[in-house]
């Protein structure tokens, strides 16, 4: 059975998705998939083995010149590059209007979706040729797991899901034996941010411990305050710029890791990796870490600046 999935973004999201494969494939040892993704986030369905070939889609960098030459010529190669293939079934995990219409009505299969009561864009279901119904109070990656599971016609698995990526990265581990930890400190959104003197102290209660601290980042403001938190700190490394697959071994080789709400978070949590998330506004039993050893820190008041760095150490000890 061949199998067309359709999760576009963010990182996170793409994430969440891999544990409906590992199920699909445990029920349906034949199946294989292909995905449309996001071409930034196109190596993270690669990591996972039941995935045959990865369609890169770039919606995002489209619409910003949407009606230029060299869009039209790749939206046009994309799609006929989609079309080649017949599937035996297509599921939209997306839910969105826009993917759903460029993309899940363009593709050959039958289309399979969330029901306009379950969906977060009800008009996008009107694309899809079997709508499902899955509560919306579910951690999202238990909604996809469901939608999989009915789309797919296996019963969903009482057990927790399993990302099944790890072992793709555990041949390819940081070749120094020295152990350290990861500080996940940049967001895309202001209200998820951990005020810098919190975690200048945390780097500072860490640093009895002899472990080191490494600080990745992704654009130039986020380093400039990786090297902010860094500074004056021997134990504390900011990374270069890696590439997502780089930043997952990494990540892959750390004892344990610190983070706020954001994808690479997400990354830590399907490598199996211990992590505590420092939780604001946003509700984790939702869309918080799942898996092995994933903990969150939730602000009673709501604000990320009342969570306090002993709070988080004291935590922290517990993998140290």
């Amino acid at each position: 059975m061949r199998v067309l999935v359709i999760k576009t973004s963010s990182m996170g999201d793409v994430l969440h998705t891999l544990p409906a494969l590992t199920d699909a494939t445990n029920n349906l040892p034949d199946i294989t998939f292909d995905w449309v993704v996001e071409e930034n986030f196109a190596q993270i369905p690669s990591w996972h083995f039941a995935v045959n070939k990865v369609l890169p889609v770039a919606i995002r960098r489209w619409r910003k010149n949407w009606f230029a030459k060299s869009i039209r010529q790749e939206r046009h190669d994309f799609i006929n590059t989609l079309r080649q293939q017949q599937y035996d079934v297509i599921i939209d995990a997306q839910g969105l209007i826009k993917s759903a219409f460029l993309i899940t009505r363009k593709a050959q299969g039958i289309k399979h979706g969330l029901d306009r009561n379950s969906i977060k864009e009800p008009i996008a279901s009107w694309f899809y040729d079997v709508k499902h119904n899955v509560p919306k109070q579910m951690h999202a990656i238990e909604r996809i797991r469901l939608l999989f599971a009915q789309s797919l016609q296996y019963k969903l698995p009482n057990s927790m899901g399993d990302y099944a990526i790890a072992r793709h990265f555990l041949s390819s581990l940081p070749s120094d034996n020295q152990q350290y930890l990861i500080f996940l400190h940049a967001t895309t959104r202001d209200e998820k941010h951990w005020n810098e003197d919190a975690w200048r102290k945390l780097i500072k209660l860490v640093e009895p411990t002899g472990l080191r601290i490494k600080l990745p980042w992704g654009a130039p403001h986020e380093q400039a305050r990786a090297i902010r938190l860094a500074q004056g700190f021997q134990h504390v490394e900011v990374l270069p710029k890696l590439p997502l697959s780089n930043i997952a071994r990494i990540i892959a080789g750390a004892k344990a890791v610190v983070s706020v709400d954001t994808g690479l978070s997400h990354l830590t949590a399907a490598l199996d990796r211990p992590n505590i998330t420092l939780f604001g506004q946003t509700d984790p039993n939702l869309i918080g870490g799942y898996g092995k050893n994933q903990f969150s820190i939730i602000s009673k008041e709501k604000s990320m600046q009342t969570i306090q760095a002993e709070q988080v150490y004291q935590r922290l000890t517990n993998f140290l």
